[in-house]
């Protein structure tokens, strides 16, 4: 049986009988990501220590020791997420051949499941874009369409998942950066809870927005590695207590009717308004009508400050950014300048080497709006619209159990299209930016085509209610629309 055609659970279930060995998975997977390698999915593939740890989980087994839940699943890593095996690049020349010294929280998580990390996956810059058109090592090509971009920054975790190199990956999300690309691609992308996944590993971009998540082809492959990785971590103080629980359960055995009967479903009037393209609006109208037809209740709510969620998004992302960017200066861990003749040409030299353009100009913004005499009027103003954003979702929440919304508002665009137009480029994350400035969890699954195009859906839940969130897109994937 192919592994194409698997799921991570149904791939974990052939591993812990014994039907399949992980040696066998791992080879397979190695196959099928040289045949898909033009997508530029990957960055690194890491062969020998994939192949090592599927000889320990068959050893494991031989011994009649127990399995972990992802036993044998292969599983790709976006490259600004640590692992001691390989490099961490970050798509950037700055951090070219940077080899981390330890695993990241979530990798450790992974590795003590049995599941076996296979390759880094490409991304914008530093996480910096929504196309995966910055990474210094070239872009990643939407399967679905190679003239098409993939979404960014999680672009080649998304792409390897729906090119079913692998069937499950990980991403960051800051702004968008795991549902966009799964929009773009036709997968479902997990942002969860700000704080339900431990950060420690994943290099900051703007560490009060930064959450790592899911790429899967189900939703309960989705909960599955959800429960491998979330919980609290002594190495990330901001990370939660609050526990998950067994959410994976709750999603068996139901249909639509039970996932959604007695659920409220909210309507942003903002969502569905000027700047949507009519297709996706189509589109991700018809796919609601479907959720009410299966019981789910919709009802119209007010976020009257999502219009301002892009730009404050901009200014408290820059800002933190500016400052933990600072530490790529060619005295440590990063690239040094060969050029530089005295300290201060070694620290420019070598951040304008080693950075693209994108990196740069988002430094340069958040080190303006942090400035004196620009702090008060662009910074903190910002922090004051990221509080009116989080109490619009309280207000909403008071109506109903998820809100729904269109993941971006237009069809994935073609290569180089907007990536030359800022505004265009930053605008396609107006209906994702909210959730990381309000902390909430979201999920972006296919709704529909257009034009063989995939349009996404996204539903966004009420703080570290994941279960709830997922039950409501498992009722909309048992409607067979989603996929």
């Amino acid at each position: 049986m192919s592994l194409s055609s698997l799921s991570a659970l149904e791939i974990a279930g052939l591993v812990q009988t014994g039907e399949r060995t992980a040696v066998s998975i791992i080879d397979e997977t190695l196959k099928t990501i040289g045949e898909t390698q033009d997508l530029k999915a990957y960055l690194s593939v890491l062969d020998a220590s994939a192949r090592k740890k599927a000889l320990e989980v068959d050893a494991k087994r031989g011994r009649g020791e127990k399995l972990g839940p992802l036993a044998g699943v292969p599983i790709a890593i976006k490259d600004n997420i640590a692992v001691a095996e390989g490099k961490t690049t970050c798509a950037s020349r700055i951090l070219e051949n940077f080899q981390s010294p330890y695993d990241a929280t979530v990798i450790s998580r992974l590795l003590a499941a049995d599941a076996i990390p296979v390759g880094k996956t490409n991304l914008d810059e530093f996480a910096m874009g929504s196309t995966c058109e910055t990474s210094a090592f070239g872009a990643s090509l939407n399967p679905l369409d190679r003239e098409r971009i993939p979404g960014g920054s999680s672009g080649g975790s998304a792409v390897a998942v729906a090119s079913k190199s692998v069937p499950v990956s990980l991403g960051s999300d800051t702004g968008g950066s795991i549902r966009q690309p799964a929009s773009c691609c036709g997968v479902i992308g997990l942002k969860p809870t700000y704080g339900r996944v431990s950060r420690y590993g994943l290099v900051a971009y703007a560490s009060s927005l930064d959450q790592i998540g899911t790429f899967s082809h189900t939703v309960a492959d989705a909960a599955a590695l959800l429960q491998v990785i979330s919980g609290p971590d002594v190495m990330d103080n901001t990370s939660s207590t609050q526990p998950l629980g067994d959410i994976l359960s709750g999603l068996k055995g139901g249909d639509a009717g039970r996932q959604l009967r007695g659920k409220t479903i909210g309507l942003p009037k903002q969502a569905f308004a000027e700047g949507l393209q009519s297709e996706v609006a189509s589109t991700v109208q018809s796919a609601l009508a479907e959720l009410e037809k299966a019981g789910a209740t919709l009802v119209e709510v007010d976020l009257p400050n999502l219009q301002h969620a892009v730009a404050a998004y901009y200014v408290i992302a820059t800002a933190e950014a500016s400052a933990n960017l600072a530490r790529y200066d060619g005295v440590r861990y990063s690239r040094r300048s060969v050029e530089a003749k005295d300290l201060y040409g070694l620290y420019a030299q070598s951040r304008s080497e080693g950075f693209g353009f994108e990196v740069k100009k988002r430094i340069l913004l958040g080190t303006w709006v942090l400035s004196s005499g620009f702090y008060d009027a662009y910074y903190m103003k910002a922090q004051k619209v990221r509080r009116l954003i989080t109490d619009d979702f309280s207000r909403a929440f008071a109506q109903c159990d998820v809100v729904a919304t269109p993941t971006i508002p237009t069809l994935p665009p073609k290569l180089g299209e907007i990536f030359s137009d800022p505004m265009t480029m930053y605008l396609q994350d107006i209906f994702t930016v909210a959730l990381n400035l309000a902390g909430l969890p979201g999920l972006s699954m296919p709704c529909g085509q257009v034009a063989h195009l995939p349009v996404g859906l996204q539903l966004i839940g009420k703080p570290f209610a994941e279960g709830d969130l997922l039950q409501a897109a498992a009722g909309f994937e048992s409607l067979g629309r989603a996929g």
